[in-house]
């Protein structure tokens, strides 16, 4: 499983930008796709979420800002971020927690992150 994440960059507080992560590979089923993100000194954290059925889940500060969707045929999975702020300011990673065909046990993978800095 690869996952490849685009959509990051540098953007004035207010703004809006759109995080895309594509998922690659063959022999897997997707359960679930999120975002991730990580400030510099700060421990990774959970963004948001999306299942296979399409229940979310977002951090407490984002929710009201940001939403996750996926397009489950293109096995892609999308962050729009709205109102940002400095504190969004982060390096995110896209995730994706999949099963592999005949087995029921749960892998997690990790893309390499995409930065996304928010001036004030």
């Amino acid at each position: 499983v690869q996952l490849q994440a685009s959509g990051g960059g540098l953007v004035q507080a207010g703004g809006s930008l759109l995080l895309s992560c594509a998922a690659s590979g063959t022999g897997f089923t997707i359960k679930a796709m999120g975002w991730y993100r990580q400030a510099p000194d700060n421990n990774r954290e959970l963004v948001a979420t999306i299942t296979d059925i399409g229940t979310t889940d977002y951090e407490d500060s984002v929710r009201a800002r940001f939403t996750i969707s996926r397009d489950g045929a293109k096995r892609m999975v999308y962050l729009q971020m709205n109102s940002l702020k400095p504190e969004d300011t982060a390096v995110y990673y896209c995730n994706a927690e999949v099963t592999r065909w005949g087995r029921t046990n749960h892998l997690r993978y990790w893309g390499l992150g995409t930065q996304v800095t928010v001036s004030s």
